[in-house]
């Protein structure tokens, strides 16, 4: 198409005040949120569901490998089908359909709806999460990009903090289609606090896919992206089953099990916005390097005390608990800016790719988890501390090839 015969186009918006940048990458977590309760929150009532539904738990906890496969094949070509979408119309469409998914979802009445339902909540929050984390890079400097990543993921942190632990209550008390009810209203509420802060920010030239996925070849991109498959596989593999596998290391019963949730969601918000800030200062290798070791020493821990039947102390539970939350969700940050360094220029594109990584791995984690449940929970946390060893591994290796390139 010509210039002659195109629309006169629309005024640009004003870009936000300097420091304005962080305040609105905070809205946008809210929606991070209400998208991490969404796609957590069951683990806090896998158990549950699966009676009410006549199915194995390991069967019922398909439905988050379900929703995490559904998020990374979905989110590079929403990525295409919404690029010319006003980000702000985008990101309250993409709360508002998972608003309705999880509403559907709560009023499922056997197994095959509530595996619609939640192929349904995938595709709001594969249109919600890259945009949003794109975004709040895009309103801040190029410094503190990582900071602002953090801010974003902090939503997703903070729904493992509070929204799983709240919606196990819910489960408990009132069922878990009422907490998925209670799930739906939160992201109707946080779609409308967007909607009347967030400014009016235009789209984009769609980027053909083959263009997008030619960025996998890059060097800097493929080294990063499998990394986050495998880190998030590992911390996946027992949290998908939270509920038996807490239980097998004497976490048992509604007022621990809870606290235990709590414990891992502050460890988490804990993890990832100390990630941001260190991953801006001493490197993104570095801060990646811990955390995955403190990830294999938490699993290897608590696999021991599974194998040996014994009952871990509150205080050393806790501790466990807090590290598994800080090591699962320290990654993300550090992955986003070694992505964005590797190549500045698609950043919206590789913020999408990274996040179809984090899903993969969810989704990878609880088939795992799944398949390996029936041989106890010491063998689930065995083989989360593998994968967690493994990801250190490749990152190192990965790393010294980049550096020594």
């Amino acid at each position: 198409m010509t210039e002659a015969l195109k629309a006169p186009p629309a005024p640009t918006p004003a870009a936000p005040p300097a420091g304005a940048g962080l305040g609105l990458a905070a809205v946008l977590a809210l929606g991070t949120f209400a998208v991490g309760t969404d796609a957590f929150v069951t683990a806090g009532f896998l158990p549950a569901m699966a009676d009410s539904l006549h199915v194995s738990t390991s069967a019922a906890g398909q439905s988050v490998s379900l929703f995490a496969a559904g998020y990374a094949l979905a989110s590079p070509l929403l990525a295409v089908a919404t690029a010319r979408l006003p980000r702000r119309t985008l990101l309250v469409g993409a709360l508002v359909l998972l608003a309705l998914a999880n509403a559907l979802t709560a009023l499922a009445p056997n197994y095959p709806a509530l595996m619609g339902g939640r192929l349904l909540a995938a595709l709001g929050a594969a249109a919600f999460t890259p945009t949003a984390g794109a975004t709040a890079a895009a309103l801040v400097r190029p410094e503190r990009r990582g900071r602002a990543l953090a801010v974003v993921i902090g939503g997703l942190t903070a729904a493992t903090a509070l929204g799983v632990p709240l919606g196990r209550v819910a489960a408990v008390g009132l069922g878990w289609r009422a907490a998925l009810g209670a799930v739906a209203a939160l992201t109707a509420l946080c779609a409308l606090a967007v909607r009347l802060t967030l400014p009016a920010l235009p789209g984009t030239e769609p980027v053909p896919l083959r263009t997008r996925l030619a960025a996998l070849r890059r060097p800097g991109v493929l080294t990063v992206l499998p990394l986050t498959v495998l880190g998030m596989t590992a911390c996946y593999v027992p949290y998908s089953y939270s509920v038996p596998v807490l239980d097998a290391v004497g976490v048992s019963g509604r007022t621990a099990v809870v606290a235990a949730l709590v414990l891992y969601g502050a460890g988490a918000v804990a993890g990832n916005l100390l990630a941001g800030r260190l991953a801006d200062r001493r490197g993104p290798v570095r801060v990646l390097t811990a955390g995955y070791a403190a990830m294999a020493v938490s699993f290897a821990v608590l696999a021991a005390l599974a194998a040996g039947h014994a009952r871990a102390g509150i205080a050393a539970a806790g501790v466990l608990v807090f590290l598994w939350g800080a090591s699962s969700w320290c990654q993300t940050p550090p992955q986003q800016l070694r992505l964005l360094s590797a190549a500045p220029e698609q950043g919206a594109l590789l913020v999408s790719l990274n996040a179809s990584g984090i899903y993969l791995g969810i989704g990878a984690g609880s088939v795992l988890g799944g398949l390996v449940l029936p041989l106890g929970a010491a063998a689930v946390y065995a083989l989360a501390a593998v994968l967690a060893l493994a990801a250190g591994v490749l990152l190192r290796t990965t790393a010294r090839r980049a550096a020594g390139g």
